[in-house]
């Protein structure tokens, strides 16, 4: 499946190859370097380059490039998730996939691409498997390897590998049970300029953290589970049960872990939560005038948090001269960004910024789309709620009927 893996920067420099099958040589990254130099974005790279001999399946996380080398035809979306399984392990582990933590954690990046991948084919791609094999870094087991010349690896293979339940380690035991849900979602929207929306849709996941004892069996009711589309479950979801009853039956692993993500593509379900009103004039060879507002709406009753407004000025536009009632502004000259952070809004307060711009030229402008992204606490767009929850252990009292009111955040819409 995957002959070689390389990890590069933005820059063009290959932080760490990892060869499965034969070597190929690095100087096959120069097809995707002449791309990447091509795009604008970075996260506008083809995710499957063709090369004479090769094929190039990529992902852009953080700064950072993860190109799978494949000689023969791959199903290209199982690659992709791959690398963005790989991705997640490298932030589990170091908090984060970066450029810097890549290198300062390199031995232990080689351990866990050893362990992922067998001959270029996925192996042990569960966390809690890895975490077993590999121990997590810290500061007191650096300290511990560096004296006596140990690494994080273990010498037992983890009971998980042996189990008809792989995903969940034997033998876990807590002071205090507890099992947190999140349910996150992440709106995508259009809307035109007369406030109608063109097309919206949602992206959703449901994370959970898993603190019990021994191999607990969890079932899970949804209030309007009919409203999911395109599932995707972890692996210990039944899903014969699912289909037949639209109830999450499963045991989980330990710790965090995504339970599943879903895709809400109906309008009807998608309620837009901010509003935006906006007057912008654009004059060749004169002062344009700009008047932005931005706020939550009233049937929402949220507050919206981390909002941040962009507009791609045109080329044109050579300065702004802003005041904002609220936040900090910044205007880039040399990409024709202009960033308004304001943080959070209140209900009955929305924040304005007002001023004019400097344009140079005779060609006549549009007005450029303005990208609004924001956070809302404590609110499901779309109505998703967890029911009812029952825990059956014997290693613990059963909790049957425990409510868990949904959290969510992490919303964004383009307008």
């Amino acid at each position: 499946m995957i002959n070689s893996l390389f990890i590069v920067n933005t820059s063009c420099d290959i932080l760490l190859e990892k060869h499965y099958k034969s070597v190929i040589h690095r100087s096959i990254c120069d097809y995707f370097f002449e791309i990447q130099k091509k795009v604008d974005n970075p996260e506008d790279v083809l995710p499957v380059i063709q090369t004479p001999h090769h094929y190039l399946i990529n992902i852009y996380h953080n700064s950072l490039y993860l190109i799978a080398v494949t000689l023969n035809e791959t199903p290209p979306l199982m690659v992709i998730e791959i690398l963005h399984r790989i991705v997640q392990t490298f932030v589990e582990y170091f908090g984060e996939c970066s450029d810097s933590t890549i290198k300062e954690n390199l031995v232990i990046v080689f351990e866990i691409l050893d362990e992922v991948l067998d001959n270029g084919f996925p192996l042990t791609m569960e966390l809690n498997v890895l975490q077993d094999l590999i121990k997590p870094p810290n500061f007191l087991r650096s300290i511990r390897n560096q004296v006596t010349g140990e690494t994080n690896h273990s010498e037992v293979l983890p009971t998980g590998q042996l189990s008809n339940v792989p995903w969940r380690r034997a033998g876990v035991k807590y002071t205090n049970n507890d099992v947190y849900f999140d349910v996150i979602e992440e709106i995508d929207a259009i809307i035109d300029k007369q406030g109608a929306t063109v097309s919206a849709e949602i992206q959703g996941y449901i994370n959970c953290c898993c603190k019990l004892s021994g191999m607990p069996d969890l079932t899970m009711n949804l209030m309007n589970p009919r409203i999911l589309d395109d599932v995707s479950f972890h692996p210990c979801v039944r899903f014969k049960r699912w289909e037949n009853e639209r109830v999450l039956s499963f045991v989980p692993p330990d710790g965090n872990f995504r339970l599943l993500s879903y895709h809400i593509g109906s309008q009807s379900m998608v309620a837009i939560p901010v509003y935006v009103r906006h007057n912008i004039v654009l004059k060749n060879g004169s002062n344009g005038r700009l008047e932005l507002t931005v706020g939550p709406k009233q049937s929402m009753g949220k507050m919206l948090e981390e909002v941040i407004v962009e507009m791609n000025m045109p080329k044109p536009v050579q300065n702004c001269n802003l005041v904002a009632s609220q936040g900090k502004y910044s205007f880039e000259p040399s990409t024709k960004v202009l960033q308004w952070n304001i943080g959070k809004i209140e209900l009955g307060k929305p924040p304005t910024i007002k001023g004019t711009m400097s344009i140079n030229g005779n060609a006549e402008l549009e007005s450029p789309p303005i990208n609004v992204k924001f956070r809302i606490n404590q609110l499901a767009v779309s109505g998703l709620k967890v029911n009812r929850l029952d825990v059956f252990s014997e290693n613990f009292r059963c909790f049957k009927g425990v409510k868990y009111v949904t959290k969510a955040g992490k919303f964004q819409v383009r307008t």
